[in-house]
Protein backbone atom coordinates (compact mmCIF):
# COMPACT_ATOMS: atom_id res chain seq x y z
CA UNK A 1 0.00 0.00 0.00
CA UNK A 2 1.27 3.11 -0.93
CA UNK A 3 0.23 6.82 -0.37
CA UNK A 4 -1.44 7.25 -3.65
CA UNK A 5 -2.50 3.95 -4.58
CA UNK A 6 -4.28 1.31 -2.70
CA UNK A 7 -3.81 -2.47 -3.36
CA UNK A 8 -0.74 -2.36 -6.22
CA UNK A 9 1.02 0.37 -8.33
CA UNK A 10 0.33 -1.67 -11.38
CA UNK A 11 -3.44 -1.10 -10.81
CA UNK A 12 -2.89 2.60 -9.63
CA UNK A 13 -1.19 3.00 -13.03
CA UNK A 14 -3.02 1.17 -15.40
CA UNK A 15 -6.62 2.39 -14.13
CA UNK A 16 -5.87 6.18 -12.59
CA UNK A 17 -2.91 7.19 -14.69
CA UNK A 18 -2.98 5.82 -18.34
CA UNK A 19 -6.56 4.92 -19.01
CA UNK A 20 -8.31 7.78 -16.62
CA UNK A 21 -5.43 10.21 -17.33
CA UNK A 22 -6.05 9.93 -21.39
CA UNK A 23 -9.66 10.51 -20.96
CA UNK A 24 -9.31 13.30 -18.50
CA UNK A 25 -6.89 14.52 -21.11
CA UNK A 26 -9.19 14.23 -23.99
CA UNK A 27 -12.44 15.65 -21.75
CA UNK A 28 -10.17 18.62 -21.35
CA UNK A 29 -9.56 19.27 -25.35
CA UNK A 30 -13.14 18.69 -25.98
CA UNK A 31 -14.09 21.61 -23.77
CA UNK A 32 -11.50 23.79 -24.82
CA UNK A 33 -12.86 22.97 -28.50
CA UNK A 34 -16.45 23.85 -27.45
CA UNK A 35 -15.28 27.15 -26.49
CA UNK A 36 -16.97 26.39 -22.76
CA UNK A 37 -15.40 27.68 -19.10
CA UNK A 38 -13.23 25.87 -17.68
CA UNK A 39 -15.14 25.10 -14.81
CA UNK A 40 -17.25 22.63 -16.45
CA UNK A 41 -14.33 20.70 -16.96
CA UNK A 42 -14.35 20.25 -13.05
CA UNK A 43 -17.85 19.09 -13.23
CA UNK A 44 -16.46 16.26 -15.80
CA UNK A 45 -13.25 15.63 -14.00
CA UNK A 46 -15.21 15.00 -10.55
CA UNK A 47 -17.77 12.91 -12.57
CA UNK A 48 -15.11 11.02 -13.82
CA UNK A 49 -13.61 10.52 -10.68
CA UNK A 50 -16.62 8.51 -9.15
CA UNK A 51 -16.41 6.08 -12.19
CA UNK A 52 -12.76 5.46 -11.57
CA UNK A 53 -13.34 4.66 -7.86
CA UNK A 54 -16.12 2.60 -9.37
CA UNK A 55 -13.29 0.91 -11.59
CA UNK A 56 -10.96 -0.17 -8.81
CA UNK A 57 -13.67 -1.34 -6.46
CA UNK A 58 -15.47 -3.67 -9.15
CA UNK A 59 -12.09 -4.99 -10.75
CA UNK A 60 -9.39 -5.18 -8.24
CA UNK A 61 -11.49 -4.73 -5.10
CA UNK A 62 -10.15 -1.61 -3.74
CA UNK A 63 -12.77 0.25 -1.49
CA UNK A 64 -15.98 2.33 -3.09
CA UNK A 65 -15.84 5.22 -0.51
CA UNK A 66 -12.39 6.50 0.05
CA UNK A 67 -11.80 9.79 0.36
CA UNK A 68 -8.31 9.68 0.79
CA UNK A 69 -7.94 7.70 -2.81
CA UNK A 70 -11.05 9.73 -4.13
CA UNK A 71 -8.91 13.16 -3.68
CA UNK A 72 -6.01 11.32 -5.63
CA UNK A 73 -7.69 10.54 -8.35
CA UNK A 74 -9.40 13.56 -8.73
CA UNK A 75 -6.48 16.01 -8.35
CA UNK A 76 -4.85 13.38 -11.05
CA UNK A 77 -7.89 14.21 -13.31
CA UNK A 78 -7.69 17.67 -12.76
CA UNK A 79 -4.36 18.35 -13.29
CA UNK A 80 -4.42 16.06 -16.42
CA UNK A 81 -7.50 17.84 -18.10
CA UNK A 82 -6.23 21.44 -17.39
CA UNK A 83 -3.22 20.59 -19.52
CA UNK A 84 -5.87 19.00 -22.10
CA UNK A 85 -7.33 22.19 -22.42
CA UNK A 86 -4.83 24.19 -21.61
CA UNK A 87 -3.12 22.95 -24.56
CA UNK A 88 -6.47 23.57 -26.99
CA UNK A 89 -7.03 26.87 -26.34
CA UNK A 90 -3.73 28.04 -26.62
CA UNK A 91 -3.80 26.82 -30.04
CA UNK A 92 -7.13 28.12 -30.29
CA UNK A 93 -6.34 31.35 -29.86
CA UNK A 94 -3.04 31.43 -31.95
CA UNK A 95 -4.69 29.83 -34.69
CA UNK A 96 -8.21 31.28 -34.96
CA UNK A 97 -6.71 34.81 -34.02
CA UNK A 98 -3.52 35.09 -35.43
CA UNK A 99 -3.48 38.66 -35.84
CA UNK A 100 -4.16 39.24 -32.34
CA UNK A 101 -2.02 37.12 -30.77
CA UNK A 102 1.39 34.59 -31.04
CA UNK A 103 1.86 31.88 -28.91
CA UNK A 104 4.58 32.10 -25.83
CA UNK A 105 4.67 28.22 -24.75
CA UNK A 106 3.00 25.30 -25.16
CA UNK A 107 0.01 26.83 -22.52
CA UNK A 108 0.44 30.88 -22.93
CA UNK A 109 -0.05 33.54 -25.69
CA UNK A 110 0.64 37.06 -25.60
CA UNK A 111 -0.86 39.87 -27.49
CA UNK A 112 0.72 40.64 -31.13
CA UNK A 113 1.10 45.03 -30.33
CA UNK A 114 3.09 44.23 -26.75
Amino acid sequence: MGIFWELSLADFLLVTIVLAGGAAYMAGRAVAMTWRPVWQLGLYMLILSLFVRFIHFALFHGTLFSLHYWLVDLVWLLIVGLVGYRIKRTQQMTTQYRWLYEKTGPFTWKDKTS
